[in-house]
């Protein structure tokens, strides 16, 4: 089967499609026919190494963490999917890969696609949904009345955040650029910034939540809008000696997190609130419970651009522009070759 593919990793490598073996099926996995692939950051950060500490994988290595497409064939212990069901997933992060004509994906990482979306809408979700969910729901327990800051609000995991937040009853403060500033108000957000022209810490006090994605001098500036007991939560970094912990590191690199993320859960003490990091994991149960506000119209997911499957270097290369609004899909299989096998 062709897959998008690169053979090692550095700032410079730009992936290519090559032919590779169908990937084994476990008894607890579907084999899905990939018909879409979500494009996110996370590739790109994968791509040059950034994780290779913590998520060593072998080379070559197919790239790509979300899918919508078929199940084609479901391994010998599972029950809740059949072959022909129209599935979603974010595959579980040691076995990515979605940016091929097919994946294996463990059974209960994936969900029912929601009956209202397109292909390429549904492969738009799952990354950013879940890390959305394990930040707002899992992470922060937001309730009703409290307040959030998100970060980056027309970006990716930004437009859905906003809404899920909306949903949850929240009171939502958002930062984006002066051209989406309309836009990201229309998907529900209370009080935007524009970060060109103003500084969130001089309009925004007594925050319950911040959702970071964004570089470290925002993070540290993010402490001032909280109030005492509330809660920074960041999915880009540092990690902490507890994210070592869940995915059972080395001594050494619990150290190495211990020691990146030291100065900002210091400063977060200082200031009577608690810093937190998010790094998404694959989730089946929670991608159903966004599947049902997506089928009850609570979320809709912002899809920005559709590149061919040729092209998934140069949708890569859109979303490291940081100019997206919502997300990047890549069409593995045309409308007109699905459907068949």
């Amino acid at each position: 089967m062709k897959a998008f593919i690169i053979d090692r990793h550095g700032k410079k490598e730009v992936g290519h499609i090559a032919s590779v073996p169908e990937p084994a099926l476990r008894e607890d996995d579907v084999l899905i026919q990939v018909y879409a692939a979500g494009v996110n950051a996370l590739d790109s950060k994968i791509r040059s190494g950034e994780f290779k500490l913590i998520l060593p994988y072998t080379l070559p290595l197919t790239l790509g963490n979300d899918v919508a497409g078929t199940v084609v064939r479901v391994g010998s212990a599972v029950q809740q999917f059949n072959v022909g069901d129209e599935v979603y997933a974010r595959p579980d992060q040691d076995r990515i890969g979605t940016f091929a004509e097919r994946i294996a994906v463990k059974a209960a990482s994936v969900a029912l696609k929601p009956t209202n979306l397109g292909w390429e809408e549904a492969a738009s979700v799952p990354l950013v949904a879940l890390t959305a969910w394990q930040v707002l729901v899992e992470t922060a327990h937001l309730k009703k009345g409290q307040k959030v800051l998100i970060h980056a609000g027309s970006g990716g995991v930004g437009t859905i955040a906003i809404q899920l937040a909306k949903h949850l009853g929240a009171f939502v403060a958002t930062t984006t650029g002066t051209a989406n500033v309309e836009w990201v108000k229309a998907l529900g957000a209370d009080q935007v910034i524009d970060y060109r022209t103003q500084d969130f810490a001089d309009l925004l006090h007594d925050y319950d939540v911040v959702l970071n994605s964004l570089g470290n001098d925002v993070l540290e500036k993010s402490l001032t809008v909280l109030k005492p007991g509330g809660m920074l939560i960041s999915i880009s970094g540092p990690p902490t000696p507890a994210f070592a912990a869940t995915q059972g590191l080395s001594w050494p690199l619990r150290q190495v997190m211990r020691l990146l993320s030291s100065g900002i859960r210091r400063k977060a003490k200082r200031k009577g609130v608690e810093y937190r990091f998010v790094f998404m994991r694959a989730d089946g149960p929670q991608l159903r419970e966004i599947t049902s506000l997506i089928e009850a119209g609570s979320i809709r997911p912002v899809l920005d651009k559709v590149f061919p499957f040729e092209a998934t270097a140069d949708a890569m290369a859109y979303v490291d522009a940081g100019r997206a609004k919502g997300k990047v899909v890549v069409q593995v299989v045309p409308p007109a070759g699905r459907g068949s096998e």
